[in-house]
C-alpha cells in the first residue's frame, strides 16, 4: 500500500505540475457512463491531451470539492489516500448523476513568453500580451495559478433528470440529457463564470469513437453563452472551456486560469 501510494503521488506530481503549460486537460472519466440501478459507479481522474491521459489518484490535499449531485442535492465524496480509481460509490437513487471535482489551486512558472503564447493561442485568448505589457510584467519567469472544475454526467438506472448548476467558479452546464433526450441537433450547453453565461468564448470539443480515435474541434458560444455540440451515438465527449484573468494585486502569481470540463457519453442506437 505504501509503495502504491508513493507511486501514485509521484506520478500525479509529474503529470499535474506542467498541465496548463502544455494545455493539458483534466477530467473525470467514468468506467461506464450508464450503470444499472444498484451498480457501483467507478470513475477515474485523468490529466492529459486529446482525451487521453494519465490516471490520477485520490489525494486529499489536492481536492477542494468532490461531490455527487442529483437534482439540487449534493453529497460529499470521501475516498482513501492513493485510491485509483479515485471514485467508487453506490448511488442509491435512479436518475442523472453529476460527479463534481474541484482541485486546489496550483501554480507553474513560465520560463519563456513562447510557452505562455502557445497556451493563450490554443485557448483562443486575445489581447493578453498587450495587457501583460501594460502591467509591466516580465516575459519570462512569471507565475500562473490554475484550478480545475470538472463534471461528469452518469446515467443510473432510468437516467432521467437534468444537469444542474453546481455553483463552481466556472462550469459547463448541459441543457439537455444526453442519455434520454433527442440529440439530433446536438447537445446544447451553457458556459458559466461566477454563475453568469460567457458569450463568445471558445469551447474545445473532444469526441472519442468506440475504436479510441479522437476528433478535436472548437466552437464559440453565442451571445447567450451557449453552444450546440454535435453528438454522435456511441461516442464519449470531453468539453473544455478556460477562463484567464489577471491575478489580484499583491499575489506572487500574475495570471490565473480556471478550467471547466464536462464529460458524458451518447448512447449507441
Amino acid at each position: 500500500m505504501q509503495i502504491r501510494l508513493f507511486c501514485s503521488m509521484l506520478c500525479a506530481g509529474l503529470t499535474l505540475g506542467s498541465a496548463p503549460l502544455l494545455s493539458h486537460e483534466f477530467w473525470i472519466e467514468p468506467e461506464k457512463y450508464q450503470v444499472d440501478s444498484g451498480e457501483p459507479v467507478v470513475a477515474t481522474l485523468r490529466n492529459g491531451q486529446e482525451f487521453n491521459g494519465a490516471e490520477q489518484p485520490y489525494l486529499d490535499h489536492r481536492i477542494a470539492r468532490f461531490e455527487v449531485m442529483q437534482g439540487r442535492t449534493a453529497v460529499p465524496y470521501q475516498g482513501r489516500m492513493g485510491d485509483m480509481p479515485a471514485f467508487t460509490g453506490n448511488i442509491a437513487q435512479d436518475g442523472l448523476s453529476i460527479l463534481i471535482h474541484q482541485t486546489q489551486p496550483q501554480t507553474l512558472t513560465y520560463d519563456s513568453w513562447e510557452e505562455f503564447q502557445a497556451f493563450i493561442d490554443h485557448k483562443g485568448f486575445e489581447g493578453v500580451r498587450i495587457h501583460h505589457e501594460a502591467l509591466g510584467l516580465p516575459e519570462a519567469g512569471f507565475i500562473e495559478q490554475y484550478t480545475r472544475y470538472a463534471k461528469a454526467l452518469v446515467s443510473v438506472g432510468s437516467g432521467r433528470g437534468q444537469d444542474t448548476e453546481a455553483g463552481l467558479e466556472t462550469e459547463i452546464l448541459a441543457l439537455a440529457n444526453p442519455y434520454t433526450d433527442d440529440l439530433t441537433y446536438g447537445l446544447p450547453v451553457r458556459v458559466l463564470y461566477q454563475g453568469t453565461p460567457r458569450p463568445r468564448v471558445q469551447v474545445e470539443i473532444f469526441s472519442k469513437a468506440p475504436d479510441g480515435t479522437v476528433a478535436i474541434s472548437t466552437q464559440l458560444t453565442d451571445h447567450q453563452g451557449e453552444a450546440s455540440i454535435p453528438a454522435t451515438p456511441g461516442h464519449t465527449y470531453l468539453l473544455d472551456a478556460v477562463v484567464l484573468r489577471a491575478a489580484p494585486e499583491g499575489k506572487d502569481y500574475v495570471w490565473e486560469s480556471l478550467w471547466a470540463a464536462l464529460t458524458f457519453a451518447v448512447p449507441a442506437r
